[in-house]
């Protein structure tokens, strides 16, 4: 028997693919944008709904969800860990901040920890390059970041979570 949250999930996905009556695969990128602002990432699952739905074989669309990097296959993390490695925090250094943000988490870029808190993305630019190099957590910026001062943010969210 389904829960009431899985029942609620079928339901807002048919209800978003019902939008697209008769669409073939030029409505494939909108579903996939749209399936993901509401879910916050495309499951097994919904991908298989947007190929019938579409006629589409699955292979077709995971092949266009994974060549745009804008869609993701995992849950983020309660804290979403973005590091900039555009030319400016590259030069100033983001690769040591990323290298202390993946040991600190123990994951690598596009996971989640196992206990759902923090999930961590590499980004080609934030367009902040005048406060290089740059990190965000949940859409916050912090400038000027060295490993330490990474760490630090890391630890101080764990510790407000309750979590060490």
């Amino acid at each position: 028997m389904e829960s009431a949250a899985e029942m609620a999930v079928v339901t807002d996905l048919q209800d978003i693919l019902g939008k697209y009556p008769n669409a073939g695969r030029d409505a494939l990128i909108p579903i996939l944008q749209e399936l993901q602002e509401v879910y916050g990432y495309l499951s097994r699952d919904m991908i298989a709904s947007v190929g019938e739905c579409l006629h589409l074989p699955v292979s077709k669309i995971y092949g266009v969800a994974t060549f745009y990097y804008q869609f993701r296959f995992a849950a983020l993390g309660k804290y979403h860990i973005q590091v900039c490695r555009g030319t400016a925090c590259h030069v100033k250094g983001s690769i040591n901040v990323l290298s202390a943000v993946k040991q600190a988490l123990n994951v690598s870029p596009g996971d989640t920890t196992r206990d759902g808190l923090f999930s961590l993305e590499v980004v080609a630019c934030l367009g902040a390059c005048g406060l290089a190099p740059v990190i965000t957590v949940n859409g916050e910026f912090f400038a000027g970041m060295t490993p330490s001062k990474a760490e630090k943010i890391i630890r101080d969210i764990r510790k407000e979570a309750g979590v060490q």
